[in-house]
């Protein structure tokens, strides 16, 4: 994996937040959000494996040992997961709550396809399809992916359009780690295991996402005993590029209150 440490210095007493991106992406496509949250905080940007700076790392796309190696070199930190992400940001506040001050999901779902008990999601056709067409058409399908992230959002032209100029800024994903990633969002589930989630967790969506419903994230605060969720009602799935200061004000309005809520303890 590669991180990359901005913000605030490491030893000014500040929060510190570790970003997670989503599939097929890197921590570059935080850099907005970046922008407003660097003054008040130390941020650790993650390209996991197969991505960005670290598309030539061969390590699986497993989250709970990802999230564990992560959390001994990042420990005592907020983290943020973005889509895929947030199962490796998840899988660290539920195995290693003493490391983790809190846990913020940006569109990303204890469970990513539908089910007879999980309505808040979509079907399992989306990832298996989007397998198939990475082997006929790699750039392609990653192209028509980006389109499904900035779709809804009442930005969609820019948003896309800033997708477009970042996501292979520091280079193609690697299809293997692409596969991976997709069976992850296919088999996913841990709502089981939220009731036990010690951290409190902030579960941020967009009303108009088309990849990842938005009531998958109110459903998900409902199950975690310190959860609260926030819906951008113009927002689709990267919520921070189309709506970054009402996302950048989100965060720092959690932080703050998970702070004084420990400060107290």
């Amino acid at each position: 994996m590669y991180i990359q440490t901005t913000g605030a210095s490491p030893d000014s007493g500040r929060p510190a937040i570790a970003l997670i991106h989503g599939w097929a992406m890197h921590g570059g496509l935080f850099a907005s959000l970046v922008e407003r949250l660097a003054a008040r905080y130390t941020v650790h940007l993650i390209d996991l494996p197969g991505h960005g700076y670290a598309r030539e790392d061969a390590t699986a796309l497993d989250p709970k040992a990802l999230a564990a190696d992560l959390v001994e070199r990042i420990p005592d930190a907020y983290w943020l997961g973005w889509s895929l992400g947030g199962q490796v940001a998840l899988r660290a506040g539920l195995d290693h709550p003493r490391s983790v001050r809190g846990l913020i999901l940006i569109a990303s779902s204890p469970r990513f396809v539908v089910g007879p008990d999980w309505p808040h999601g979509v079907s399992p056709d989306l990832f298996r399809n989007f397998g198939e067409a990475l082997q006929r058409d790699f750039r392609g399908t990653l192209e028509g992916f980006l389109a499904l992230e900035a779709l809804g959002s009442t930005s969609a032209q820019d948003e896309l359009r800033h997708l477009k100029q970042q996501a292979f800024e520091r280079g193609e994903p690697a299809e293997r780690a692409l596969h991976e990633g997709l069976t992850l969002l296919d088999e996913f589930d841990v709502r089981d295991e939220l009731p036990k989630l010690q951290v409190p967790s902030l579960w941020i969506s967009g009303r108009r996402d088309r990849l990842v419903p938005s009531g998958a994230m109110p459903a998900a605060a409902a199950l975690a005993p310190r959860g609260c969720s926030v819906v951008i009602a113009h927002a689709g799935h990267a919520p921070f590029l189309g709506a970054t200061d009402e996302v950048a004000q989100t965060i720092e309005a959690f932080v703050e209150a998970a702070q004084a809520e420990s400060a107290t303890a």
